[in-house]
């Protein structure tokens, strides 16, 4: 979305919200946006007009949505619905109850954020090993709690700009090079 378009689409909030944007100047006016253009430089200008329309729609506040609010319903948009934490360890309950022979075919079966939370075929197989009411409450918990910060990571990482992902990319690939200078010195 170029500068333009984020002045039609900062128009619509303005005339959605007159009473918020009242008063502005135009040097005001002008740094709002180059920060939204900035924002959603990535962003077709359909997909960023359909999410603020929908959130005039449906909104009951009397301030307008920001930019995080935007980018969420975009996500929304983009994204299906995700299962819930407790859909995803039904899942990896199953893999369990059938890890002892077929632990990497179970593990292949699991979707890729749920195998990057479990970790390898051989997780599976270990907790296939251990007593049934703690697989069912200590590492049912456990999963449960990191699959709903991996989620939440995830919609929050792919909100952000290309340009701070690629940033954020080449500053962990130097860390994990051994170029981070995590020691300080």
């Amino acid at each position: 979305m170029d500068r333009l378009e984020t002045a039609d689409i900062l128009a619509v909030l303005k005339a959605a919200y007159p009473q918020f944007y009242n008063g502005l100047s135009p040097k005001e006016a002008n740094k709002i946006v180059d920060l939204w253009a900035e924002m959603f430089k990535d962003e077709p200008v359909m997909v960023v007009a359909v999410a603020v329309k929908a959130m005039i729609a449906s909104r009951t506040n009397t301030f307008p949505p920001n930019i995080g609010e935007v980018k969420e319903q975009i996500t929304k948009m983009r994204m299906p619905k995700k299962m819930t934490a407790a859909e995803a360890w039904t899942l990896v309950y199953r893999a369990i109850a059938n890890s002892g022979y077929n632990a990497k075919e179970e593990y292949d079966r699991l979707p890729p954020t749920i195998q990057r939370l479990v970790g390898s075929p051989q997780q599976l197989r270990e907790w296939g090993m251990m007593n049934a009411e703690t697989v069912q409450s200590v590492v049912a918990s456990n999963f449960q709690r990191s699959y709903t910060v991996r989620i939440k990571s995830d919609r929050e990482y792919m909100a952000l700009p290309s340009d701070i992902k690629q940033m954020i990319s080449s500053v962990a690939q130097q860390f994990a090079l051994g170029d981070g200078n995590e020691n300080g010195g």
